[in-house]
């Protein structure tokens, strides 16, 4: 068992196939107070390998919480949150869909396959550190209580 003052370090799966959006996203989250690992992968294929420890991925961790691009090749993101979703084992794994979509309908989409939060993508380097910083300090710390 940890010491009562050691804080344990958060998993978090980055599903993004922009490299300039991961560029910010990791940017984003070095300039916070988060112990933190972000575990990156870029098609929806790659996402269920990563959850499911198969082909490449066999020493992958369970993340403590994932970042959803919708529009990803090989499988969409609706697909891979369907899936999150759809499994027992993963489905309390909170889920923020980080997309550049603002259309209604992949908004009414993504809550009826249960993603926690819907979060459009920043045009800009300072509102990445912030929409980060806003993750943190809200995801982070609720993922925190829910294990304590």
């Amino acid at each position: 068992m940890a010491p009562q003052n050691e804080k344990k370090v958060l998993d978090i799966l980055l599903i993004e196939d922009n490299p300039g959006d991961v560029r910010l996203i990791l940017e984003g989250f070095s300039e916070g107070n988060i112990a933190h690992n972000i575990h990156t992968v870029k098609d929806g294929e790659m996402a269920i390998n990563f959850l499911e420890k198969g082909m490449g991925y066999e020493d992958s961790v369970d993340p403590d919480l994932i970042l959803l691009d919708l529009k990803i090749p090989r499988k969409n993101g609706f697909e891979v949150l369907e899936f999150i979703k759809s499994r027992s084992e993963l489905k309390d794994i909170p889920v923020i869909v980080l997309t550049s979509s603002e259309a209604e309908d992949d908004i009414l989409k993504s809550y009826e396959l249960n993603a926690n939060c819907y979060v459009t993508k920043p045009l800009d380097v300072d509102r990445y550190v912030v929409m980060v910083k806003a993750i943190e300090e809200f995801w982070i710390t609720a993922i925190r209580k829910r294990g304590e």
